[in-house]
């Protein structure tokens, strides 16, 4: 896109991944040392549906891409109670660390996936500096960051590797129908303090609550509700604004609203502010957005 500011709806984002993929005949997108064929990840999953517990399905998996002598390699490592998933992204061609952003999310949501509840990060580290899109890190690992580490790798408890998986080969078809393009393009719906809070402020955007009501519906105080944001790489500001952005791309891809009755949903007094708001989130103005979407 012209614009580097701008955005996409997640279900067009997983379009395109996809079909790049079978444009490139390469799951890795060109980015990885050796190109991964349409349908690698697709076995990989097959080969792992029937494991009894996460930690073996996971094992599973990472033995199956370690078949491909160039596969990026992915190691489980033990660190007390924890685990932490270890990405050698060393040997990847990934001048915007795609790649590397990639197979972490995805690996963090298939894992999810297959015990049917969101794997809380404890830490998200990375072996290079924080890039310039540094602030979707804070969607894409609602934790910790850490940048120019040893490695790039995710850290959560080991409890979820005893965990059972909740999925047959029924709803793998099923998931399988758009992934893992879908996984990459859709936020993390997790139980995270930033989540449970873009979840409160969605049930009612044209009246928004304050920080202090929002705090009060936690059960927090506003400044511990200040804190933990802060500690997940976020803010009230933040997260509101990201919501009502998204709100906007939803509604200016289709046509039953008028500019005016978005301004209006989102809580804007006037469309001007609304105008002036959208172009600084995506660097377009909403009836340019809408006149490229058409």
């Amino acid at each position: 896109m012209d614009e580097p500011r701008a955005r996409i709806a997640p279900e067009q984002f997983a379009r395109l991944l996809q079909s790049l993929w079978l444009a490139l005949g390469d799951e890795y997108l060109g980015f990885g040392s050796a190109p991964s064929k349409p349908g690698t990840f697709a076995m990989m999953c097959h080969t792992l549906i029937h494991c009894r517990t996460l930690g073996k399905a996971l094992q599973r998996g990472l033995l199956f891409y370690r078949l491909f002598p160039d596969a990026p390699d992915l190691t489980l490592v033990a660190e007390g109670e924890q685990v932490r998933l270890v990405l050698d992204d060393s040997a990847l061609w990934d001048p915007d660390h795609f790649l590397a952003e990639s197979l972490l999310v995805v690996w963090h949501r298939l894992a999810s996936w297959l015990i049917g509840q969101r794997i809380g990060l404890e830490q998200a580290s990375f072996s290079y500096a924080r890039p310039a899109h540094g602030a979707e890190y804070d969607l894409l690992f609602p934790c910790p960051l850490v940048f120019e580490a040893q490695h790039s790798s995710l850290l959560f408890h080991s409890r979820y590797l005893d965990m059972p998986l909740l999925q047959d080969e029924r709803t793998l078809k099923r998931f399988l129908e758009r992934s893992p393009a879908d996984l990459l393009s859709r936020p993390d719906d997790g139980h995270s303090l930033s989540s449970q809070l873009r979840r409160l402020l969605g049930r009612d955007t044209a009246r928004w609550p304050d920080l202090e009501a929002a705090a009060d519906h936690l059960h927090l105080s506003p400044q511990t509700l200040r804190r933990h944001l802060r500690e997940e790489g976020t803010s009230f500001q933040e997260l509101k604004d990201h919501l009502r952005r998204d709100i906007a791309i939803y509604h200016l891809g289709r046509a039953d609203l008028s500019l005016q009755q978005i301004a209006e949903q989102l809580g804007f007094s006037e469309p001007s502010a609304f105008h002036r708001a959208f172009k600084k989130w995506t660097g377009l103005t909403p009836g340019a957005y809408r006149a490229q979407e058409n």
